[in-house]
């Protein structure tokens, strides 16, 4: 915890408004909510990610994905956030702006996840927009990359719907719930 304390008192609060949600990056009160969510929604979520580490829910592991996403977020590497929804402040999932690289590429990579109760609300398109206005707008950000399972339908329409092109197929891109699965991916440029 002595990781966080320094970086979450010195670092101004960052919060991304958009029209029904707004995200903010994650704080140690959040994981209560958090661990309830993802609990709730575990059988929703295991189909579209790594598997999950039998602690994974704990205190304790909480404070570690903390601590790394204050590296990443003092570094510009990545930009956790979670998601709220404005009219009642509820936790509904998260997204993050990661693998972000300056210089020459001025690029990073989207990844997201929802509880299953929050689901065809519009609350995830509504964050994954907030969160590309933050990349080119506020970063400065040429392109944005993300990559779903072929199975994930609902994954794929909501990149679409937010402006990304659909740009190849990966096999065996990344190893989820315990074995490599092939990836749509996806692409989009900042507009000039």
């Amino acid at each position: 915890m002595s990781v966080l304390l320094p970086f979450l008192k010195t670092r101004p609060r960052l919060q991304l408004e958009g029209r029904a949600v707004y995200l903010r990056p994650p704080r140690p009160q959040d994981h209560r909510a958090w661990a309830a969510l993802r609990a709730k929604s575990r059988s929703f979520l295991e189909p579209w990610e790594p598997t999950w580490p039998e602690h994974d829910l704990t205190r304790g592991a909480f404070r570690a994905r903390l601590a790394a996403y204050a590296r990443e977020l003092e570094l510009g590497e990545a930009y956790p956030f979670f998601i709220f929804r404005r009219s009642d402040d509820a936790l509904v999932g998260a997204v993050r702006l990661f693998h972000v690289r300056r210089g020459v590429a001025q690029t990073g990579a989207i990844g997201y996840w929802v509880g299953q109760s929050f689901t065809r609300q519009g609350l995830m398109s509504d964050a994954v927009e907030t969160l590309i206005r933050f990349a080119f707008r506020g970063l400065g950000l040429h392109r944005l990359e993300a990559a779903c399972m072929p199975q994930n339908a609902a994954s794929a329409a909501l990149l679409l719907k937010c402006g990304f092109s659909e740009e190849g197929y990966a096999p065996a891109y990344l190893k989820i719930n315990g074995g490599w699965r092939d990836h749509r991916l996806f692409g989009m440029v900042a507009p000039e």
